[in-house]
């Protein structure tokens, strides 16, 4: 897919995506919805851009908050239930409703956090409930006999969509963010420069360029249908994640911000196509957090996913919202797009031979003026014990070439994940191709989000360790992983490598795997499978 650019000259960016200055932070004090929900604030942006406050997952979602007074817990379950039916056609009320019918089902439903009330109770069950209708659309074994290259009953079909509302979105790449100049992520089909220090298939792949690497792909899908009538999915190649992005820092009203998006789904419902099943068989790919896209309060991003037409399509971004079921959370784009499957196969060979100098080791900035961030916790005890952990100050620009994170990452047993403006985070990706095992502080960072790429139990490929007993230093963390034994490491180690690796990777868009499923085809089988079951 040929992307457009400006010709002007490039200028050094100053400061690196996970962390800056300039990010404006706005209040964090604590909003109560109502006597029986507290709501934690976190800045929700991931890494360089957002700057949104997101409410802690474990209340009610923010379309709930609006109303004025719930007086008391039943009146949430009520309006759980109705929302429920209203939308998905179904009715969750016995789901929410029910008590947990044996310890081991406690233990699933409170094993991160631990409700203050019977209300944050339903509204945790609400997101469990949720993750789990989402892992029941992943395909099942292959039918006896079924030729798995088929594409009978799978054709995409990609809207030609007028050029605004893609392409023409990244011409003006000098200036979209102050200082960072984004025209070298835009190259090679949106994965970036190649970075050939690192090897075949590295490139320097932005945390928000899953929308152009998506469209590429799906451009060459050996399943693409030109006739609307033979589609089972339909894609709309909406780059909305760069809409928000290019006025993010420019003072524009909240019309300029919405026109856009407001326009996309004009068009789309102008389609016999869409009105056939209310937009339940279309998809659209957004490279950002779903809350960018659900401008309430404060004035940055759009409102697109609070449109009512999108209620119904299924929306794939890096960071979910958790109390909707159509918002399907993806991995964030790493810097490893392999083409073949010996790109994969050698890559994990080096990964599982690679000797791990470093214990523990951690790459991000503190926030220090984020009350509820741990980070500076952790940057605390990982330089006491610098012998065991190693720390990558991103605020200095240490991270800013993806070759020195990656180096980290190869060269330890664990890498810390704390939240940082938003839930999720890239490098919890950057670490999993490298084989370093993931320490977990949030269940929101990973465990409620990508139900088709990370398997429900947690503890084969990471370690969580409650924020909340960071933030109260009842735990130190480098301690604690010191304790892991070598077996415990080995077999982690060899499950993230051997098993989800391949699955957590976009690869070129002209790959042909035979022996692995990549990223892409994990998400395209299950919007098979999701669509199937609705329409």
């Amino acid at each position: 897919m040929a992307i457009l650019v400006s010709k002007r000259k490039p200028t050094t960016p100053s400061k690196r995506d996970d962390y800056n200055p300039r990010i404006f932070f706005f209040c964090k004090s604590i909003l109560m919805v109502a006597p029986f929900f507290v709501l934690y604030l976190w800045l929700s942006s991931t890494l360089i851009i957002s700057s949104r406050e997101l409410k802690d997952p474990s209340v009610v979602p923010s379309r709930y908050g609006k109303i004025n007074s719930l007086k008391n817990d039943k009146s949430v379950r009520a309006i759980l239930s109705r929302e429920d039916k209203k939308r998905f056609g179904v009715n969750i009320k016995h789901v929410l409703d029910h008590k947990a019918k044996n310890e081991s089902e406690e233990e699933e439903q409170y094993q991160y956090i631990k409700p203050k009330s019977e209300g944050e109770g339903y509204a945790l069950r609400a997101v469990i409930k949720y993750i789990h209708e989402q892992r029941s659309w992943l395909p099942t074994a292959r039918k006896k006999g079924e030729n798995p290259g088929s594409c009978e009953g799978k054709g995409v079909y990609v809207y030609d969509l007028p050029s605004k509302f893609n392409r023409d979105l990244l011409v003006d790449c000098v200036d979209m963010v102050p200082w960072t100049n984004m025209c070298k992520y835009f190259k090679n089909e949106g994965f970036g420069e190649a970075i050939g220090n690192l090897g075949q298939g590295w490139f320097r792949t932005h945390q928000y360029a899953l929308e152009p690497i998506f469209h590429s792909r799906v451009l060459k899908h050996p399943c693409r249908v030109y006739n609307e009538s033979q589609a089972k999915i339909f894609y709309v190649p909406f780059y909305g994640g760069f809409d928000v992005l290019r006025w993010h820092f420019k003072n524009v009203s909240n019309v300029v911000k919405d026109r856009l998006g407001i326009e996309v789904l004009k068009w789309l419902e102008s389609k016999e196509s869409w009105k056939r099943n209310a937009g339940k068989d279309h998809v659209f790919v957004l490279g950002k957090i779903s809350w960018d896209f659900r401008r309430s309060k404060l004035p940055w991003g759009s409102r697109f996913l609070e449109l009512q037409g999108m209620n119904n399509p299924t929306k794939l971004l890096i960071e979910r919202h958790p109390w909707e079921v159509n918002d399907i959370a993806v991995p964030h784009p790493t810097y490893f797009h392999p083409k073949t499957d010996y790109d994969i196969a050698s890559w994990q060979v080096k990964m599982m031979n690679k000797p791990r100098r470093n214990v523990v080791s951690f790459a991000g900035g503190a926030r220090p003026g984020n009350p509820h961030s741990i980070r500076s916790t952790l940057i605390e005890q990982c330089t006491t014990f610098s012998d065991q952990c190693r720390f990558l100050n991103c605020t200095n620009g240490s991270c800013n070439k993806p070759e020195n994170v990656i180096e980290l990452f190869q060269d330890s047993e664990f890498c810390l994940q704390p939240s940082g403006d938003s839930p999720t985070r890239k490098s919890v990706f950057d670490s999993l191709i490298s084989g370093c095992i993931p320490v977990i502080f949030n269940p929101y960072t990973a465990y409620y989000q990508y139900a088709w790429h990370l398997p429900e139990n947690h503890r084969k490929y990471s370690v969580y360790i409650s924020q909340e007993d960071v933030k109260g230093k009842r735990v130190n963390v480098v301690k604690k992983l010191m304790a892991k034994t070598v077996r415990e490491k080995e077999e982690m180690r060899s499950y993230i490598i051997h098993q989800l690796l391949p699955g957590l990777v976009y690869g070129d868009s002209n790959a042909k795997f035979e022996k692995f499923r990549d990223a892409f085809d994990i998400t395209f089988d299950s919007l098979l499978e999701k669509i199937n079951s609705l329409v």
